[in-house]
C-alpha cells in the first residue's frame, strides 16, 4: 500500500475502507485521494513508502567499493519485542571497516547491512514492547544502522530525550570504553592510565572515566588541536606523536610504566605500551585502526611474549558483543553522569549529510581529522 504523507499528517479515509492496519502502523502517512471529498472507492491503490539503506557487496577494506545504497520497497516490520525507527543521525566507527573487510562477520555472505549506531525516532512498536512508545526519540546499536528505517531489537535500545547528535558518541563508543574499562581492564583508582587514540570517538570517554576514577591519565593525539581539547576534558599529559617520540616520554616520565592501557592503534604504539606497561600491568586491546584498512604491521609473538611475561603483564582483547547483558547498566550510567554535567560526549563538528556520504565520513575519520564522534546526517 501506498501511504503519502501530508503537510499536516492527518488521516483522510472513508469509514467503510477496512485496510487500517496500515494506518495504524504508519498514522503519519495518509492515502492520497483522486478529489478533496472523493468516496472511499476513489481511494488510489496504496504502496507501502520505501525506504533507502546501504548494504555491503562485496567484502573489503575499501568501505567506498564494498558498499553500495539500495532502495527497499517497503518499511521494516516491527516484532515481538522489536520497534521500527525512523534514523534522524548514524554514527561512524573505526570497525566499519571491519564490517566490510569480513573480519567482525565472519562467514556471513554479501549482501549484509553495515553501520553500527544510530539515533532516530520510534515509528512502530512490536508485541511486548513496553518501556518505548511511537514517536520516542531513542538510540540504540545495531548492524545494519546505515539506513533510513531499521528494526531493532529492544535490547540494544536506549530512550534519549531528544534524536540529535549528542546521543550518538554513547551508543557503541562511550558504553564500550565503559564496559572494557570495568570489565576488562580493572580499573582502579590512583593508577597511571594510557590511552592511545585519546582524542577519537572512544578515547574521549576513557580519559573522562578514568580521570572520574581517581587516576593519571596519559593521552596519545595526532594535533596540536586535538591535544588542546584532550586538556579540557581533564588529560594530565598529552603527547603528540607527530612532535614527541610516545616511547621516550613514558620511559622518562613514567619510569615506573603505566598500570592500564587501553590500546586502538596497533603498530608502533602497541609496542610502546608494552615497553612500558608496569609490573601487573593490563593492556585492553580495544582495536588496531592503523591495519584496518590494508596495512598490516607484524608484532611477532616471540617479542610480545616475553615483555609481558617477565612483567606479569597481560593483553586482554574486548568485543562488545561478548558483554551485551552490560549495555543497558553503563548506558544509564553514562547518561546519569552527563545529567550531571561530569561526562562529555564529544560530537566532531563537521557534519556530513545523506547516506551516500558516508563513505566520505569513514574517509575524514581515517584522516586523523576528527575529534569525538564523527556523524552523518539521514535526509
Amino acid at each position: 500500500m501506498r501511504l503519502v504523507p501530508t503537510a499536516n499528517h492527518a488521516a483522510v479515509f472513508s469509514t467503510h475502507f477496512t485496510a487500517v492496519t496500515a494506518l495504524d502502523r504508519y498514522p503519519h502517512f495518509v492515502f492520497r485521494l483522486q478529489g478533496s471529498r472523493a468516496p472511499s472507492s476513489q481511494l488510489t491503490t496504496p504502496i507501502m513508502p520505501s525506504y533507502k539503506r546501504l548494504e555491503v557487496h562485496t567484502k573489503s577494506t575499501d568501505f567506498r567499493a564494498a558498499t553500495r545504497l539500495v532502495e527497499e520497497p517497503e518499511l521494516p516490520t516491527a516484532h515481538a519485542n522489536t520497534v521500527v525507527v525512523k534514523n534522524h543521525f548514524v554514527g561512524i566507527n573505526a570497525t566499519d571497516v571491519n564490517v566490510t573487510n569480513g573480519a567482525y562477520t565472519g562467514p556471513l555472505p554479501p549482501p549484509f547491512g553495515c553501520g553500527l549506531d544510530a539515533v532516530g525516532v520510534v515509528l512502530e512498536i512490536g508485541e511486548g514492547v513496553t518501556t518505548v512508545k511511537v514517536g520516542d526519540a531513542i538510540a540504540y546499536r545495531k548492524l545494519g544502522a546505515f539506513a533510513e528505517y531499521a528494526e531493532v531489537d529492544m535490547a540494544m535500545v536506549v530512550k534519549v530525550p531528544t534524536p540529535t547528535p549528542d546521543a550518538l558518541p554513547l551508543i557503541v563508543s562511550g558504553s564500550s570504553a565503559s564496559i572494557a574499562l570495568e570489565q576488562v581492564g580493572e580499573m582502579k583508582s590512583n593508577e597511571t592510565v594510557l590511552v592511545t587514540a585519546a582524542a577519537g570517538g572512544t578515547g574521549q570517554f576513557v580519559v573522562q572515566l578514568a580521570k572520574l576514577a581517581g587516576n593519571h591519565v596519559i593521552g596519545t593525539t595526532s594535533s596540536e588541536a586535538k591535544a588542546a581539547h584532550l586538556k579540557a576534558i581533564g588529560c594530565d599529559r598529552v603527547i603528540n606523536y607527530n612532535t614527541e617520540d610516545v616511547n621516550a616520554v613514558l620511559k622518562k616520565e613514567y619510569p615506573n610504566g603505566v598500570n592500564l592501557v587501553f590500546e586502538t592503534v596497533g603498530g608502533d604504539l602497541l609496542r610502546a605500551a608494552v615497553d612500558n606497561v608496569a609490573v601487573k600491568g593490563r593492556i585492553i586491546a580495544f582495536g588496531a585502526i592503523s591495519g584496518y584498512q590494508g596495512a598490516k604491521d607484524t608484532f611477532l609473538a616471540s617479542e610480545l611474549v616475553p615483555k609481558l611475561l617477565f612483567k606479569s603483564a597481560s593483553l586482554r582483547g574486548f568485543i562488545s558483543g561478548h558483554y551485551r547483558e552490560q549495555f543497558h547498566p553503563h548506558m544509564q550510567r553514562l547518561l546519569q553522569l552527563i545529567g550531571e554535567k561530569k561526562l562529555v560526549p564529544g560530537v566532531d563538528p563537521v557534519q556530513f549529510e545523506g547516506l551516500e556520504s558516508i563513505p566520505e565520513a569513514i574517509d575524514y575519520m581515517y584522516a586523523r581529522k576528527n575529534v569525538g564522534k564523527v556523524v552523518v546526517k539521514v535526509n
